[in-house]
């Protein structure tokens, strides 16, 4: 499998442990070691190759924690305009062979049932195999209005629920077949591609523009390439409509499985006080 690791995040949700020019992602919170160097490595087991989407600010930051992690083979996109990756995962797709399997996953969950996920990561690179979309759920705790949710049917998807208010949150809760959406998806290349080009052309069209222009996939210590490649996807993107993985996802719900469950909770859904996450005597890493 292929690892496209996406590392967005503007800083704010852990402030001032985390900030702008250091987000949450790549700070030293776990014994010096980061959420971002925990994704690579724990994925890393099952991953051949990783795939870095990230902001200029964010570059030196992913390439020195990636070299700590001794990767240093990784390919880089990085994102002059925030459209929330959709076609940074459309440009990346095209730089892969069609029978790649592909693993979307965001670079700041604390996935704490290592053993559970990699038996869940199996499954998923099964059913991508055979030619299904994977997005993966997260058991609710809470009535949580944050995020994005799936209803299912075992491992067959039912459709995709925008974040809701906090009393359709509830009814969720209580009906026992909704998950959280976790941002982490799984398919084969070719899968993907063909259901891009069904329900959003435009992203797919931008996408093969851009991939003739100058390529995807560049080697984490090529920066001429990346500085190159950054401004015509700044020219490229800004004509695209504001797309999620969750939104492209919920598109191509025809061929869609459910994986997940309880062990894959995300740091930024932690209780909130004041803001902050460690407020009123909550501390996560207890």
């Amino acid at each position: 499998m292929i690892n496209l690791i996406l590392c967005g995040g503007s800083g704010t949700r852990l402030w001032p442990v985390s900030r702008t020019l250091m987000p949450k992602q790549f700070a030293p919170l776990f014994d010096g070691s980061s959420l971002f160097r925990r994704t690579v490595k724990m994925n890393s087991s099952v991953c051949k190759q990783q795939y870095i989407v990230s902001n200029a600010d964010q570059y030196f930051l992913a390439k020195d924690q990636l070299e700590t992690e001794k990767i240093f083979n990784a390919k880089f996109l990085l994102e002059p305009v925030g459209r929330n990756t959709a076609p940074a995962i459309a440009l990346a797709c095209l730089s892969l062979d069609k029978d790649d399997i592909v693993l979307v996953s965001p670079s700041d969950h604390v996935i704490r049932k290592q053993d559970a996920y990699r038996k869940v990561l199996a499954r998923a690179e099964e059913l991508a195999s055979s030619g299904y979309l994977v997005t993966f759920g997260i058991t609710p705790t809470t009535p949580e209005t944050g995020y994005g949710y799936i209803e299912a049917e075992g491992e067959k998807v039912l459709r995709f629920v925008e974040k809701p208010d906090r009393a359709t949150a509830e009814k969720y809760l209580l009906a026992g077949n909704f998950y959280w959406n976790s941002g982490i998806f799984c398919f084969k290349v070719s899968t993907f591609l063909s259901e891009l080009e069904k329900h959003s052309p435009e992203i797919l069209k931008a996408s093969r523009k851009q991939r003739i222009a100058q390529g995807a996939g560049v080697q984490v210590s090529d920066v001429n390439r990346l500085l190159k490649q950054y401004e015509q996807m700044a020219t490229v993107m800004k004509q695209l409509k504001k797309m999620s993985p969750f939104g492209m996802m919920s598109m191509m719900k025809k061929m869609n499985k459910l994986m997940g469950g309880q062990g894959m909770p995300d740091l930024s859904g932690l209780p909130m006080k004041g803001g902050n996450p460690f407020g009123g005597g909550f501390n996560p890493f207890k």
